[in-house]
């Protein structure tokens, strides 16, 4: 009896491939797309456009209560983040009306939150791409095994379309591991946008109640 000879990962990975087809091809170059969406994403996300709300607010608060409105304008000019940009559009209208300085928080808020969003949905997108491919090129697989033991020596048929079977699953399991992979970073960069929405939205109104309450005081 011979041994049955054992693939070293790389040969395996390969004849998984082959054995799969083309749509494993498509299934890969999908998944690499989300990736690399979902590394740009990270980056900016994590790196440009995020900030500890908290301890910002907190040290811009100091500036406005001593009515340093242009320190409080230089400390939100020293940050590439969504909320240093909307907070530093109200704070440049600090001696206007309250309707001038909301209506300038409201008009940057709008142009910033898509940015902070940009791409996320397209990561879902992919995600039920790659699931249906998987799908697709099961499917074609099945097909393709039928038609084969349809034509095949009786002997042969349940050999036959075991193999076959079992080639048809690769591309269900791979459009599965993208799929998951994918989501798993789209919920996390989701979340992280949320926050960051979250956090122009909270501090914008305390940013307001201060210049507000601070210009009626000094009235």
């Amino acid at each position: 009896m011979e041994a049955t000879p054992v693939l070293s990962p790389l040969n395996a990975i390969a004849m998984f491939f082959q054995q799969g087809g083309v749509f494993m091809w498509i299934i890969v170059f999908i998944w690499a797309i989300g990736i690399a969406i979902a590394i740009e994403r990270f980056m900016r996300l994590s790196f440009k456009l995020d900030v500890d709300g908290a301890s910002f607010m907190n040290e811009l608060q100091r500036y406005v209560l001593s009515n340093d409105i242009q320190g409080a304008i230089r400390v939100c000019s020293g940050s590439v983040a969504a909320l240093p940009k909307v907070l530093k559009s109200g704070l440049k209208r600090a001696n206007t009306t309250p309707a001038s300085i909301q209506n300038a928080i409201d008009a940057t808020a709008l142009e910033v939150i898509p940015k902070v969003e940009l791409r996320l949905n397209y990561l879902q997108l992919i995600a039920n791409i790659s699931t249906l491919f998987g799908l697709l090129g099961t499917i074609q697989g099945l097909i393709q095994s039928f038609a084969a033991v349809a034509a095949a020596d009786p002997a042969q048929k349940a050999e036959l379309l075991a193999s076959g079977i079992a080639t048809a699953m690769n591309t269900t399991f791979l459009g599965l591991c993208a799929a998951i992979s994918i989501m798993m970073v789209h919920t996390f960069l989701s979340t992280k946008s949320e926050k960051i929405v979250n956090e122009i939205d909270e501090f914008s109104v305390k940013l307001m109640d201060m210049l507000t309450t601070k210009k009626e005081m000094g009235e």
